[in-house]
């Protein structure tokens, strides 16, 4: 099973015929620029498409905290996507309430753990929209 740093290789190199189907769902791979560093991350996450845009979960497993790679973007929404072989920057923002309870059902279809998660935390788990420049 493909994970972290592999994970991210492996797609990169095959344009995601190794890692885009990841445990019986997809992933794409999420490239933002650290907030204190400036350099950049690449992260595998699941996603779902939600018209022309892509829809992550910052999960981070139900840890109380929310993953870097959702600070990272809190601090500088524009980054980089790529799903399979296809590569563009986007905006990404964090869903507002209207649209998170549609879009987290969407996203616990693709991966029921969502659900354990939000029950591991007090964190009101975030769902995130990349929106194609």
């Amino acid at each position: 099973m493909l994970f972290g740093k592999e994970h991210v290789k492996r797609y990169q190199e095959t344009d995601g015929a190794e890692g885009h189907d990841w445990q019986g769902t997809v992933t794409l791979l999420l490239t933002t620029k650290g907030r204190r560093t400036g350099r950049e991350h690449t992260t595998p996450l699941i996603y779902q498409k939600a018209g022309d845009d892509y829809v992550v979960v910052a999960s981070k497993g139900g840890a109380p905290e929310h993953p870097q790679w959702y600070l990272n973007l809190q601090a500088d929404p524009e980054v980089k996507v790529q799903v399979k072989g296809d590569k563009f920057t986007a905006r990404a923002r964090t869903a507002t309430a209207e649209e998170k309870p549609g879009l987290w059902r969407t996203m616990v279809a693709a991966w029921p753990d969502y659900e354990e998660y939000q029950r591991k935390t007090d964190r009101d788990i975030p769902v995130v929209v990349l929106e194609r420049r």
